[in-house]
């Protein structure tokens, strides 16, 4: 291997986390802009470059990067990504001989030097160099004017070539054809240090780069309603089946979610299976946990595990057809990937040596003291046939996702390893680059943040239980601070199967209500549970647990019921449908508002063609009243404009002046305001109007 001496420093790269370990997150369309400090020794100009391509390819995609006025060598460069892949991204930086020609001439121009001619024939040759590059690049007109220019410059006076070197005709294709042999490149592993780069190709050492994933859309706007398809007719008396599903589908479609997603639908086993809260004794005719998974008794086509569905939903067949008649909607279907096993799951027989044993040679069930799960066994994912146990979960996925799934809601992701996720989520996006991964981690926030850079495409949070002003500021900036944000996509639920807040619990009809709006508005993809729409509040004594959850029987329902707040999830949804600036996370901004019982933020496009102000009341047992102080100089409003205030959830409009503005919330429809910002314009017949 040949080593050389870099001509340019090129450090600090940022975003980069753990110096490229993990690959950052954008979005088909969304930008990534990077800073690095650039610079080298002596008086010569740098020239920088961003640098972009999709994972194995080999052409380069490429724009300037730019020093930032007064930054000290800092350089900052953005490009924008359009496809659904995995991309890789470095920094070009070399010594630009034009530019310091440039320079260096008009200096001696300028001190009236009185003789220029080698310097004239210096930068003639600089460019019929470039033309010599041009010609290779098969751009044989842009060769042809170089040449052309080149001779001028032989011929001209040094005023002539002082005029001719900023031509700004030359500059760009001077720019557009630079000379890289002795470029510098960034690499997130070069061999030595950054100040040794390859000079000469090495068949033992290829260069890495940073990498970013470029999801599609739905990974970060999208609207998740949860239901468990055995009770979608809402009976008590009988589960239902996937072609029951249509009017729970078309009831969330209404309300305008976009993704259905479903509990586990594999058979669920008869070992040890639960009753009705939970009890230990399962009564005859109860249909057991479905996190439970897998029956090998029911005969069941793919041996009645996790490629399965249970017979009481239908077949493999129903369930093709359903996911069908969702995207005819323009929905789609998320599945819950739960790596548990039921004593009668086939892996029990298959692979034994896959569970844990006790000393007495049989298979220890799960436990989360003191909480016991007799009906499921966990998996060693550390055994010595672990290869084997990653792969058949992975080809579970994969067997999902090749009829017609894409998105996958895993079950407690953080008590397997990191280094599962990293294998199996590089292995389905590398078939399935549009498969979404969420992950189901309420644990450290370490650990939460290490499966998001582990590859997981959006996260649940803490935002369940955080309630007061205090503690949503704080979480909520933590979340779009950029260590986080890079990697890190928040799903909020206010509630789930497993959890019922003390909030909603508590709080009646308005608290829904608000935790309705915090949910919609502070994050562009979120999710309910089914019974959220009717206010379901009954929870066991003392527990954040619905009392009857369904995910130990089947669940009566009037999906109608009086005092639901459908129609309010409906109009939120739309508001979000049609404001691109609730379609981002990284916007969300904080401002004061006069009463600790009242949150104020603010979600702005980048082109200020989308402004929102939001206002939500904390309290949903009494009226709440106080001053916001609205950004102005974040909207681009003057300190006497006088401005209009549209909200988008009663239709009313206001006329506002100045940062400082009453409003008043109270605990019913009037739980929150979601204001567009329209800025005074004059017509051209002179009368005034708001955009």
């Amino acid at each position: 291997m040949t080593l050389r001496p870099a001509t340019v420093i090129i450090e600090n790269l940022s975003p980069l986390d753990e110096g490229g370990r993990y690959p950052l997150k954008r979005i088909v369309g969304e930008s990534l802009h990077l800073e690095a400090d650039i610079y080298k020794e002596g008086h010569d100009l740098v020239s920088a470059r961003l640098q972009w391509r999709k994972v194995g390819e080999s052409h380069w995609h490429h724009c300037p990067m730019v020093p930032i006025p007064n930054g000290n060598d800092r350089w900052r460069g953005t490009c924008a990504f359009f496809e659904n892949a995995r991309f890789e991204f470095t920094i070009c930086a070399w010594s630009d001989g034009f530019r310091s020609w440039q320079h260096e001439f008009h200096a001696k121009f300028k001190a009236a030097q009185p003789d220029l001619k080698t310097e004239t024939l210096e930068g003639a040759l600089l460019l019929e160099h470039a033309a010599i590059r041009a010609e290779q690049a098969g751009h044989s007109t842009d060769a042809s004017r170089l040449r052309k220019l080149a001779a001028e410059m032989r011929l001209g006076a040094p005023a002539e070539v002082n005029n001719l070197a900023h031509l700004p005709e030359l500059e760009a294709l001077m720019g557009t054809y630079p000379e890289l042999a002795e470029a510098t490149e960034f690499y997130i592993d070069p061999p030595a240090t950054n100040t040794l780069v390859i000079a000469e190709s090495s068949p033992n050492w290829i260069p890495r780069y940073p990498r970013v994933t470029v999801d599609r859309r739905e990974a970060l706007y999208a609207a998740w309603y949860e239901f468990f398809p055995r009770s979608a007719e809402g009976r008590c008396d009988k589960g239902s089946t996937f072609r029951d599903c249509l009017e729970r589908v078309e009831d969330a479609q209404a309300m305008g979610f976009n993704v259905i997603y479903f509990p586990p639908i594999h058979p669920i086993g008869m070992t040890a299976r639960k009753g009705r809260n939970n009890a230990v004794t399962c009564e005859p005719g109860e249909p057991g946990v479905p996190y439970a998974i897998g029956n090998r008794h029911q005969g069941c086509p793919n041996g009645g595990g996790h490629c399965d569905v249970a017979p009481e939903l239908g077949t493999l067949e129903d369930f093709d057809w359903l996911v069908g008649e969702i995207r005819s909607r323009g929905m789609e279907l998320a599945l819950d990937f739960a790596i548990n096993c039921s004593p009668d799951h086939p892996y029990v027989d298959a692979h034994p040596g896959w569970f844990f044993k006790r000393p007495d040679g049989t298979i220890k069930y799960a436990e989360n003291p003191p909480k016991k799960y007799q009906d499921v066994y966990p998996l060693n994912f550390h055994n010595p046939d672990w290869k084997a146990l990653w792969e058949e979960l992975t080809n579970v996925v994969l067997f999902w996702a090749r009829r017609g799934v894409r998105i996958f809601r895993v079950d407690n992701p953080h008590t397997k390893p990191l280094a599962l996720w990293e294998f199996m989520i590089g292995k389905v996006q590398h078939e399935f680059p549009d498969t979404v991964f969420l992950s189901e981690a309420f644990t450290r926030p370490k650990m939460m943040l290490a499966l998001a850079k582990a590859g997981f495409t959006q996260s649940y949070t803490y935002f369940s239980w955080r309630n007061s002003k205090q503690e949503l500021i704080e979480y909520f900036n933590t979340l779009t601070s950029p260590e986080m944000a890079d990697f890190f996509r928040p799903n909020l639920w206010p509630n789930t199967p497993d959890i019922l807040p003390i909030m909603l619990q508590q709080g009646g009809r308005a608290a829904f209500l608000m935790r309705a709006a915090l949910t919609t508005l502070l994050s562009p993809v979120y999710g309910i549970y089914s019974g959220f729409e009717l206010c379901e509040n009954a929870a066991l004594p003392n527990k954040e647990e619905y009392l009857d959850s369904e995910k130990y029987q089947w669940k009566a329902r009037d999906w109608n019921a009086p005092g639901n707040i459908k129609g309010f999830i409906t109009k939120l949804n739309r508001i979000r449908k049609e404001n691109r600036a609730l379609h981002d996370f990284r916007n969300l901004r904080f401002h004061p508002v006069e009463n600790e019982q009242m949150l104020f933020f603010s979600k702005l496009t980048e082109a200020r063609d989308n402004l929102l102000l939001v206002v939500i009341s904390l309290d949903p047992y009494g009226s709440q009243g106080g001053f916001v102080h609205v950004p102005l100089d974040l909207l681009g409003i003057g300190a006497s404009d006088v401005y209009q205030v549209h909200d988008l959830l009663t239709d009313a409009r206001y006329l506002w002046s100045g940062p400082r503005n009453f409003v008043e919330l109270h605990p019913d429809e009037r739980i929150a305001h979601v204001f567009r910002v329209r800025r005074k314009v004059f017509h051209e017949t002179d009368y005034e109007m708001y955009i």
